[in-house]
């Protein structure tokens, strides 16, 4: 009885000083939670399980693929964020290599931060698209990549390589309008066991077009959930069971679409946001998908 006492009082002394704030500040303003991925726990990494983490990067993108003792970064968000997700790897996760880095496009909500990333480890190979940018960030990243004298491979459709035993392929990047980045966008199945995984970038319906695809498990919805991608055509070919969406809360942009979050939802599709659930880990032993948000 005493004990439930002392939380009533102590709840009561918080809104006291909230209500205090308020008197001489004139006016509280309270601002939207945002998930911060400093703030978040860790979980033991196994090399006998895939394990994908969706880190919660805001309005931005930036996935990591771990099995048997080998990593794989797709995309390291906006500038900002290089620093906590280099501390993230490092301190929470123990990674001192990245194997394999995909800069899926010159967008900076998409490379922003991997000049520092890729400044701070060492590096295996470097997948980027053959288009440029004139943006800051794009000159950053080829800087920090010439100082480190790495080399960059520009992937074509079918290109294969492995992450551990994970077969990782090339299923599309198209060069063929400059003006539009996000139609570079190298979009990577990756098939461990019989589960399978589709990183898809900012690519748009034009990109889903322009092939056949296979059955997926696990969409990386494109473009933070844009309606210009995640075409009826597409989710009905890839009949996806899990959704992850990243996107940043109350952004400006209205994403992800309610058309989208529809057709997914239509489909069967079990949806998971990161402006929502926070940075999500999906563990894979070939056969199931366990989801942890973190």
């Amino acid at each position: 009885m005493k004990r439930k006492q002392k939380h009533k009082l102590k709840y009561l002394f918080i809104l006291l000083i909230l209500f205090v704030g308020t008197l001489v500040g004139g006016e509280f303003v309270f601002e939207p939670f945002e998930n911060k991925l400093e703030e978040t726990a860790s979980l033991p990494i196994d090399g006998s399980v895939l394990q994908v983490y969706f880190f919660d990067v805001g309005q931005a993108d930036c996935s990591l693929v771990l099995n048997q003792g080998k990593s794989m970064l797709i995309d390291g968000g906006n500038d900002k964020d290089g620093a906590t997700i280099t501390e993230y790897l490092k301190n929470s996760l123990g990674i001192s290599k990245l194997d394999v880095v995909i800069a899926t496009h010159p967008h900076a909500d998409h490379i922003g931060g991997l000049d520092t990333i890729i400044d701070s480890f060492e590096i295996g190979e470097i997948y980027m698209p053959n288009c440029t940018s004139t943006d800051i960030q794009f000159e950053e990243l080829l800087d920090v990549i010439e100082k480190k004298n790495l080399s960059i491979t520009v992937p074509e459709i079918d290109d294969t390589f492995t992450i551990g035993s994970a077969e990782c392929t090339i299923m599309n990047v198209d060069n063929t309008e400059p003006e539009n980045k996000n139609l570079s966008s190298i979009v990577l199945r990756l098939a461990f066991g019989k589960q399978s995984f589709l990183f898809t970038g900012d690519s748009e319906e034009k990109n889903e077009a322009s092939r056949t695809w296979p059955k997926t498990n696990v969409l990386k919805v494109g473009h933070h959930g844009s309606d210009t991608s995640s075409s009826q055509e597409f989710l009905d070919a890839l009949q996806p069971e899990i959704a992850i969406i990243s996107v940043g809360r109350d952004n400006s942009y209205s994403h992800p679409k309610k058309e989208v979050l529809d057709r997914l939802q239509n489909i069967g599709a079990s949806i998971y946001r990161t402006d929502m659930d926070g940075t999500i880990l999906i563990t894979c032993d070939g056969t199931e998908n366990t989801i942890s948000t973190i």
